[in-house]
């Protein structure tokens, strides 16, 4: 379970009540360039995702939750994959909130949380052209390693970029 706050943001777990605003985003045809979701027909479709991480938001062994401003729901943020004490993050945020800090802002105060609670590396990867997403994890103190994957998505192979932080003395 991942829940803190920040300045302006509180990161906590997903309530049915969120279903709607969660859907929205799945579904969302920006979000879908970068996130990577599957590709849904419809918004029925995604009610199971939703349900899944609404699951694994509450639960004690996986770390996803939503990002809310003002209690109302602008994102989300997920492991993407732990290895010992090095875990990789995913976030995306509805498109009518970019541009405003709140993704840096979340992501640092996860950075913060997880180096809290025995993280030593948070690393985050983003596609090449994802330039926003690039400034997001350099204003959140990550620096670009040499690291980079190549992954197909949606029949495209995307060269992906990673960044990461390590925690002071480790």
């Amino acid at each position: 379970m991942m829940c803190f706050e920040t300045e302006r943001l509180e990161v906590k777990c997903l309530s049915t009540q969120d279903r709607e605003a969660v859907i929205y985003l799945l579904t969302d045809d920006q979000v879908k360039k970068f996130y990577m979701l599957p590709d849904f027909s419809s918004r029925e479709e995604a009610v199971p995702l939703f349900e899944r991480l609404r699951q694994l938001s509450v639960g004690e062994d996986r770390l996803v939750a939503g990002i809310f401003l003002d209690g109302v729901f602008i994102g989300i943020m997920n492991e993407v994959e732990i290895k010992d004490k090095r875990i990789e993050l995913g976030y995306a945020l509805l498109p009518k909130f970019h541009n405003r800090g709140y993704c840096t802002e979340a992501l640092t105060g996860a950075i913060q949380y997880l180096f809290d609670r025995g993280f030593e590396e948070v690393v985050a990867g983003a596609f090449e052209g994802n330039e926003a997403s690039f400034r997001v994890m350099v204003k959140s103190g990550m620096e670009k390693q040499v690291y980079q994957d190549e992954i197909e998505y949606r029949g495209k192979v995307h060269r992906c970029v990673y960044y990461a932080i390590r925690k002071r003395g480790s």
